[in-house]
Formats: structure tokens, C-alpha cells, sequence
């Protein structure tokens, strides 16, 4: 978890220098490649992948599920299943696959490594005020199965120019059912944060209801 969480660090870290119209969606324009971390209340991702239609996407990740010291090693494929282009509004929905293995501990208590995969289905719709999205999430290894199921809400204090900084102001809601209180894990946490983007570069960053940062990276290229 160290390791990932210092790799996430210094991703942020080497991305802000070049923070340069960004978005949170996972699938690009056709070869492109997109470079993403995650950082939020109770997870932890990196996950590149690159676009060889406007369809789809995929692409490598790594991530500390926040669940008994569960880390996924595995590919990612992602997919538009719906898009909606109207005149003063967009929305999308992506289905996101992913499978590989999972270091942690499982029912036993015991450290081992297990076959892991995870769908995920996720929506978004916003004009250039306002953003509503959500997250459908559901992880599995040989042995057990978790949920987790996000909600956020923005807005923007101004509409940008194309080209130029954008900001929004947000709030995500997270529930994880699966988490252990007892542990200190929290099942549900609300997290404000702020989101800026410019360029092919977007950057978020938040505090939790659980006291963790929230640091998104995404930069295209």
C-alpha cells in the first residue's frame, strides 16, 4: 500500500508541471493515451490505457481497494455503451471491466493471492454549469465479493472559454458496505472538492468526512 500510495504521489507530482479541455471519462479520441490516478477517502488507482476507437479503451491498472489490504493487479477494458450530444448538454454511460489477480487477505485471514475482477458502471450528464454522475461498482475474487456505489454533484462558478481554465466545485458521496467499521473504515464518506482543468490535464483535489485527501490526476496524450 506504501509503495502504490508513493507512486500516486509522484504521479501528481510530475503531472501538475504539465497540467495544460480535459475530462473524467475513460475512453479518449482514437490514439489517444490517458494516464490516471486515484486517490480518494478509502482507494488508491493508477491506470493508463489508450483508445484505439472513440468506443473504447484499454489499458493497465493497479489498485489498493481500500478492502483488508486488497490490491489489484490486472487489465482494464472500458466501453461508451450510450451517448447523448444535445445542444447545451451531454451525457454518457461506460462499462468498465477489469481482471487480474488481488494480493490480500481473505476469509481465512491469511495473505495469498487470488484470481480478482470487477464491473463497473458508471454515468455522467452536465451541461457547462452544472455536473451529476454515479458509480456502480461490484469486485470479486475467488472468495468474496464487495460494493461500492458513488454519487457526485457540481457546479461552475463561471464558464470558460474553450481553452482556458476551468473550475467546478463538487461533492461525492461513497458507499462501501463491505467495509469493516471496527477496522476504522468508514461506509459512507462525503467528500467537497474542487476540480480544475485545461488542456489535455484535470486535477481534484478534496478532503473526506473521513479525513483522507482526495488527489485526482488525469492527463491525456
Amino acid at each position: 500500500m506504501k509503495k502504490l500510495l508513493s507512486l500516486s504521489a509522484m504521479t501528481v507530482l510530475a503531472g501538475t508541471v504539465a497540467l495544460t479541455d480535459a475530462d473524467a471519462r475513460p475512453v479518449s479520441y482514437p490514439g489517444g493515451w490517458t494516464l490516471m490516478q486515484v486517490n480518494e477517502a478509502e482507494s488508491h488507482s493508477l491506470h493508463i490505457h489508450y483508445s484505439p476507437s472513440p468506443k473504447y479503451s484499454i489499458g493497465l491498472k493497479v489498485e489498493d481497494m481500500g478492502y483488508q489490504d486488497h490490491i489489484f493487479y490486472g487489465g482494464q477494458y472500458n466501453r461508451l455503451l450510450k451517448r447523448w450530444n444535445k445542444p447545451a448538454s451531454q451525457a454518457n454511460i461506460y462499462l468498465k471491466l477489469g481482471a487480474g489477480i488481488a494480493d490480500g487477505q481473505f476469509n481465512e485471514g491469511l495473505d495469498k493471492t487470488q484470481a480478482a475482477g470487477f464491473a463497473r458502471l458508471s454515468g455522467d450528464w452536465e451541461t457547462r454549469r452544472w455536473f451529476t454522475g454515479g458509480d456502480i461498482h461490484v469486485y470479486a475474487t475467488e472468495d468474496e465479493t464487495m460494493s461500492h456505489q458513488s454519487i457526485r454533484l457540481g457546479v461552475a462558478p463561471y464558464v470558460a472559454d474553450t481553452g482556458a481554465l476551468h473550475t467546478w466545485l463538487m461533492v461525492q458521496v461513497d458507499h462501501r458496505p463491505n467495509l469493516d467499521e471496527t477496522l476504522g473504515a468508514e461506509k459512507l464518506t462525503a467528500t467537497p472538492l474542487i476540480r480544475f482543468f485545461k488542456g489535455s490535464g484535470l486535477l481534484e483535489l478534496g478532503y473526506s468526512t473521513n479525513e483522507e485527501p482526495l488527489v485526482n490526476f488525469i492527463y491525456r496524450f
